[in-house]
């Protein structure tokens, strides 16, 4: 699922329900990590970073620990980037070389509406409208659910870039919806100044969604240059 919404240069491993949670493994530095956590917390950091570890040996890296650091942004090995999401039953990682592009961000969700009042702490006025609009086009979709999942991914594919944070009313969205109805491209106009990648200024983020039984997922990669874009 994930693999689809990226440049084919990127590597995707997923993993559903609990699977690889039986037989993954942590590096000790890992385990010092979650050694106090709640056994939830403690299987979806492994099974995510099993997946990583299998897109690395896809590219031919050796399999490293995966060390959150600064505001929980995973480390990855020199030559590396990526990112990572789980959420309940779902848990995927997305690698590609470090020349190959500037960033990435990935996010899946459970596919269903928000909880009370996050919709209103998310979205900007102007994607509130387009999402009355989107709702009435296309009532299957839970675009506020898929709205926060592309905010998310837009966070993670900033944050390597500029090491600062982006709230959500910082980059307004643009949903496209393709010709089934259950996935399409997506636009992040960033409001504030943008990361510098090869000596020019980046305004915006382009990427891809898709919603498929029970989960809705978003990706944006970032290229090093407006050719290299999806």
């Amino acid at each position: 699922m994930i693999e689809e919404l990226l440049p084919e240069s990127v590597v995707a491993v997923e993993a559903h329900g609990s699977d690889g949670a039986g037989e993954a493994a942590l590096f000790p530095e890992e385990e010092a990590v979650v050694a106090r956590a709640v056994e939830k917390r403690r299987r979806e950091f492994t099974v995510v970073r099993a997946c990583a570890r299998r897109a690395m040996e896809k590219l031919g890296v050796p399999a490293q620990p995966i060390l959150p650091g600064e505001r929980g942004a995973p480390g990855w090995p020199d030559g590396l980037i990526g990112s990572m999401t789980h959420c309940e039953g779902y848990a995927a990682a997305a690698l590609v070389r470090a020349t190959d592009l500037a960033s990435l961000g990935i996010d899946a969700e459970p596919h269903g509406p928000l909880p009370d009042g996050v919709l209103e702490a998310i979205a900007l006025p102007t994607e509130n409208a387009r999402l009355a609009r989107l709702t009435a086009d296309h009532p299957s979709v839970h675009w506020d659910r898929l709205l926060f999942s592309a905010k998310e991914s837009v966070y993670k594919a900033w944050f390597p870039l500029t090491a600062q944070w982006l709230d959500f009313s910082e980059a307004d969205i643009e949903v496209a919806v393709g010709p089934d109805g259950r996935s399409g491209t997506l636009r992040a106009r960033l409001l504030v100044p943008g990361p510098v990648v090869e000596g020019r200024r980046v305004g915006f983020f382009d990427g891809r969604w898709t919603v498929r039984p029970g989960l809705v997922a978003t990706a944006v990669s970032v290229p090093f240059s407006p050719g290299d874009s999806l």
